[in-house]
């Protein structure tokens, strides 16, 4: 079996084998050997991804630094879907490992339960070794404001993408991908012919559809005010987003039956060859890579286009956070030191779909270029948002994300017929009670 390779020739037997070996990668992490007795075990819970070269790299790479340190280890992959379920149980039953991956929602909740560590010394030095963080993922993971410092190490962003049918889009003058909304509307009108539907954007209850609260954001609306409290939806900046969305509706630039969409349906249209442009994560592309190499060929990714007020193109960052009951603190900072070391993530990169968190990585070969997933992600390592920026992320913004308040609204504008103000009024409303609980 071909071991997958980039083109600066690291291959995942060369990155276990330098782990393994003298440990030039493990002393970069200045983590004496051998560490500790064999009596003591560190446990790491790993993110179980789509891709099982990535899971396998991960645990591979744990294992053999272990090994090279004189550490006991063992790594549990954990479904990324049922991470939520097995963390609260292991913090309920004094089961938690020593160290793990996790979600950006998770790591602000258990970090406010005092569950993880503080890592602002692990948290600089690897900034400083790669020349700084970039803004994105450095805003949405700084916890200082719950526990007193930053508890969590970022080691790559998703979010979604804008992809976009290259091959129509070419022949009809369109080489560039759109930079603002408007220049969406005017491409997805120039290939907008049967069965081709210019913009496959959801506008159902699906979490995919809550892009709209992201063009809303980039019109200069807001969900709420700074303190992220008062909601704050009804405004003339609303009234200009919604003139932008009921006017591409009205040229019929929307996929058939996208009001009413599951949250596959964006993903099928464009898998389909039916959607000239979708917004979605890697994910598509990597379906299209595997089962349509064609309409991979045919398909570019670049950031969320910008609006008057700017571009809103929130990242989602994954980070590994170190329990704070762990007696394994110094172990379990080596190991993550030495898993944000630039051999191993450029090997991660090219078989696990994540963009880039520190400035140096945009120079690793991965980003060379030559997948157009990573490029996509790299520019929204980039330019990326934190997640809801510039609201604030609390409790009352994912329940209101949750009840999908501003697709509803696009809803009442586009099927329902209602005026602005009308849509407007429900939307400010509902958002309302839905801050009060909190």
């Amino acid at each position: 079996m071909t071991e997958p390779r980039n083109v600066n020739g690291w291959s995942r037997r060369r990155v276990l084998a330098t782990a393994a070996s003298g440990v030039a990668l493990a002393a970069a992490g200045g983590f004496p050997m051998p560490a500790i007795a064999q009596s003591k075990k560190l446990t790491y819970w790993g993110g179980l991804i789509f891709s099982e070269d990535a899971n396998k790299l991960l645990t591979d790479t744990i294992m053999a630094w272990g090994a090279a340190n004189g550490v006991e280890t063992e790594v549990v992959m954990i479904n990324q879907n049922e991470t939520v379920q097995k963390v609260s149980a292991a913090v309920s039953s004094n089961t938690m490992p020593d160290a793990l991956d996790v979600g950006l929602d998770l790591l602000l909740l258990l970090s406010r339960q005092g569950v993880f560590s503080t890592v602002d010394d692990l948290y600089k030095k690897i900034g400083d070794a790669q020349g700084g963080w970039f803004d994105g993922p450095d805003r949405a993971t700084d916890t200082s404001a719950v526990a007193s410092g930053r508890t969590g190490i970022p080691f790559g962003v998703n979010g979604n993408l804008l992809l976009r049918r290259k091959d129509l889009l070419e022949p009809a003058g369109f080489a560039e991908a759109p930079k603002t909304w408007e220049e969406l509307v005017t491409q997805a009108m120039a290939v907008n012919k049967s069965p081709v539907s210019g913009l496959g954007l959801a506008l159902s209850n699906v979490g995919d559809a809550n892009v709209q609260v992201n063009i809303l954001q980039s019109y200069g609306g807001r969900v709420a005010d700074d303190a992220g409290k008062v909601v704050t939806i009804k405004s003339e900046a609303t009234r200009t987003y919604l003139t932008w969305l009921k006017d591409a509706w009205d040229k019929g630039l929307f996929s058939p039956g996208n009001t009413s969409w599951d949250g596959a349906g964006d993903n099928q249209a464009y898998l389909s060859g039916q959607a000239a442009f979708i917004a979605n994560t890697g994910s598509v592309g990597i379906a299209a890579k595997k089962d349509d190499p064609e309409l991979f060929e045919a398909s570019a990714f670049s950031p969320l286009p910008a609006g008057p007020n700017g571009q809103i193109s929130p990242i989602t960052p994954q980070s590994r956070a170190i329990t704070a009951a762990s007696a394994m603190q110094d172990e379990a900072k080596a190991l993550i030191e030495h898993l944000a070391q630039p051999e191993f993530m450029n090997a991660y990169f090219n078989v696990a779909i994540y963009g880039p968190v520190l400035k140096a990585q945009e120079k690793l070969a991965a980003f060379d270029g030559s997948n157009s997933i990573l490029v996509g992600l790299l520019g929204l390592a980039q330019n990326g948002t934190a997640p809801a920026a510039p609201d604030v992320y609390n409790a009352a913004w994912a329940d209101l994300s949750s009840n999908f308040i501003i697709p509803k609204m696009a809803q009442r504008v586009v099927v329902d017929g209602w005026d602005f103000d009308k849509a407007m009024d429900e939307a400010q409303t509902q958002g309302q009670a839905i801050y009060d609980k909190y």
